[in-house]
């Protein structure tokens, strides 16, 4: 059997070295248009900043390498420019000429490619990048000189803040613009303000709910949609990616979403003996079970590993993506896994929320540090739609916790039920896992009810009233606008200071003491719901309420 596989990195490389292990005598080409395989795509935005040190650091299998231990035929700067499904045959073109190479099965892994907006002046401008490549790294470098102050960072999603980072890292004045209303989107509101936060304390500008207009200048001054203008040496493009599917469509392949190719759960695509994997791929969404574009490293590699085992005869299917994603933003980790609260909602789903925050390791051991995690979940099955994360260490761990909780259909009742492992200078012996669980179990029992923070304006408009149960000290910290304050160790003893024909909202700092205050007042027959987050992370997102005396 010969197999041609069309792009060299993540999905396509594993399909090749995992089909050679299944399939010794089989004629394995790989053609690569760039100069580069198997290259760390991922970790280009910290060879800017110098944390990757080296550039061949980035360069993780070379062709001579893949010929040498797995027998395969790895050809860069071979783009192919046509696909003939009838024929089997590809068309390449490599060094100004083209070819034609026959194949048994094709296996497509082109990824995705940059989304470039239509800017007025776009073209004129001399200092505009995108980030894929090896090669579009090295013009980046190329770009940075003595003379390079000012860089602005189109789009605040994970590859922007990983860029606005580095380039900041490396000296430069970095400002990042983005068109919704907060960075990162795929997280909720709440959750990317404590990103926004870091941002601005490591010294980025931030503009939000804004986007480019106008290049002037051979792309030194920008222009935004509200008339401001700022000055850029250098900028970069990031505003997302579209499946690269230029092929697929010559061919006649059948595309769907957002022109993403289709394919079955063998990873087939309209012509049975052509394959697709990554990027370029439309994939089923798990949890909502429907058209999804997923473009991570990840299920990409996985894909490629699954579609080997298909050609060679396994039984192996496509089970779809949930969506994992982590980033570093200076000292802040955020990560995500399955559905926000917003894609939840616009799913229709019915869903509850709630937030705790706990330490990384025990309190009680030097170096400990807050986490914020947050669950997107069904309070009548238990259903765990989606989490997120925020902290300087071990947001990976809860969140990949989750991600394994999610894929294996776990409920929120058995998240206390996890045995993870605990010494003081790596967890808790009530994980904030467990934790989570026990919060989302409270409120699918009955026990607890909660308003999310975006519900508090509205809920005291109506005539609730806010009761902080947070100590005299921690108000000079800060306080809300409109709050009676009762310390919640000064709660059982003063009750009656509280008029039982009013509804109360209670908070703490993150959460817990509004809780005992909340089973406390509820036993007195006071009505009572707990501000989900409390005062931290209501300060977070609401900066603007918060008094400070």
């Amino acid at each position: 059997m010969k197999v041609i596989i069309i792009g060299g990195v993540a999905g396509g490389m594993s399909a090749a070295t995992r089909l050679r292990r299944l399939m010794e005598k089989a004629e394995i080409i790989v053609l690569e248009k760039g100069p580069f395989v198997s290259f760390a795509n991922c970790g280009l935005p910290y060879y800017v900043s110098g944390e990757i040190a080296e550039r061949e650091q980035l360069v993780v299998q070379t062709p001579e390498a893949l010929k040498n231990r797995f027998n395969i035929d790895v050809r860069p700067f071979h783009e192919v420019i046509a696909i003939s499904p009838e024929s089997h045959t590809v068309t390449i073109r490599t060094n100004g000429q083209e070819q034609t190479e026959s194949y048994d099965k094709l296996i497509l892994s082109p990824g995705a490619k940059p989304f470039v907006p239509a800017i007025e002046g776009l073209q004129e401008a001399s200092n505009i990048y995108s980030l894929r490549s090896i090669p579009d790294v090295d013009q980046i470098m190329a770009g940075i000189t003595s003379q390079t102050k000012h860089a602005v960072v189109i789009g605040a999603g994970f590859i922007g803040l990983e860029m606005a980072e580095n380039l900041r890292k490396r000296g430069l004045e970095v400002t990042i613009v983005e068109k919704a209303p907060q960075v990162l989107p795929s997280l909720d509101e709440e959750m990317a303000a404590f990103v926004e936060a870091e941002l601005r304390k490591q010294g980025v500008t931030v503009i939000t709910a804004q986007s480019a207009v106008r290049f002037e200048e051979a792309g030194k001054k920008i222009i935004l949609e509200n008339g401001q203008e700022l000055i850029s040496d250098l900028t970069l493009l990031s505003v997302g990616v579209a499946p690269e599917n230029h092929l697929a469509l010559e061919a006649g392949l059948d595309t769907g979403l957002r022109g993403g190719i289709l394919v079955n759960e063998h990873y087939q695509t309209s012509h049975p003996d052509i394959y697709a994997v990554g990027d370029a791929i439309v994939v089923r969404q798990q949890i909502t079970d429907t058209e999804a574009l997923i473009s991570l490293a990840s299920p990409a590699n996985r894909q490629g590993r699954q579609v080997a085992d298909v050609i060679a005869g396994l039984d192996r299917k496509n089970q779809g993506s949930i969506g994992t994603a982590i980033v570093r933003v200076f000292d802040v980790t955020a990560a995500t896994t399955g559905l926000s609260e917003r894609t939840a909602k616009l799913a229709q789903l019915p869903v509850s929320v709630v937030h705790i925050t706990g330490k990384d390791h025990a309190g009680y051991f030097p170096g400990a540090t807050d986490i914020t995690l947050k669950l997107i979940f069904n309070a009548e099955t238990g259903e765990i739609y989606g989490a997120q994360g925020i902290g300087a260490k071990g947001v990976d761990k809860r969140i990949d916790i989750l991600a394994t909780a999610i894929k294996g259909k776990l409920t929120i009742f058995d998240l206390p039920e996890l045995e993870l492992t605990y010494a003081p200078p790596f967890g808790s012996a009530k994980d904030p896992v467990n934790m989570l669980g026990y919060a989302a179990m409270n409120l699918a029992e009955g026990l607890s009810e909660s308003i999310q923070w975006y519900e508090l304006e509205t809920e005291l408009a109506n005539g609730k009233v806010l009761l902080d149960v947070r100590t005299d000290e921690e108000l000079t910290r800060g306080k809300f606008k409109e709050a009676y304050h009762l310390p919640l160790n000064d709660l059982r003893q003063n009750i009656t200071q509280l008029d039982a024909d009013k509804e109360y909202i209670v908070s703490c700092h993150s959460g817990l003491r509004s809780y005992i205050a909340e089973r406390i007042l509820k036993q007195a027959n006071i009505q009572v719901k707990n501000l989900d987050g409390a005062f931290a992370l209501y300060q977070m997102v609401r900066p603007e309420a918060i008094v400070y005396v």
